[in-house]
């Protein structure tokens, strides 16, 4: 049984999420730094590909999670930031990540900001998972 509850809410607008998420009592919460679009040498993948940094960023974001001992589908809330002011480029990232994650939707809060920590980053995602005290990933 998972640590976290997914809520939707028939009230409001249909959403690609779930508008809330509740965690049993006995779970342990994994709070993630922002996930980066960063290789194993610390340089920036994919300059200038919004959908190319997403990828690496839920592949980094999943390996984080893992050393964790949690997985994506652990995940109880998520905020994309995206350094655009464009809207269809915050559409292309979360595409990517709404992918990642199946058909697990945790709450998420999508934004475009002014600039990102590293040299040409587009994207970065962070994350809050929970999972069952002594549960096995």
């Amino acid at each position: 049984m998972p640590a976290a509850h997914l809520i939707r809410v028939p009230a409001l607008a249909d959403a690609p999420y779930a508008y809330a998420a509740t965690v049993t009592p006995a779970a342990r919460l994994i709070h993630t730094a922002g996930a980066c679009p960063l290789d194993p040498t610390g340089a920036t993948v994919a300059p200038g590909d919004f959908a190319g940094q997403a990828e690496q960023v839920m592949t980094n974001l999943a390996a984080a999670l893992a050393a964790a001992g949690a997985r994506l589908t652990d995940v109880v809330k998520t905020t994309v930031y995206v350094a655009s002011t464009d809207r269809a480029d915050l559409v292309t990232v979360w595409d990517v990540v709404r992918d990642r994650f199946g058909d697990h939707d945790p709450p998420s809060t999508l934004l475009g900001v002014a600039v990102l920590g590293y040299p040409d980053q587009l994207v970065e995602v962070e994350a809050v998972a929970a999972v069952r005290e002594g549960a096995e990933c």
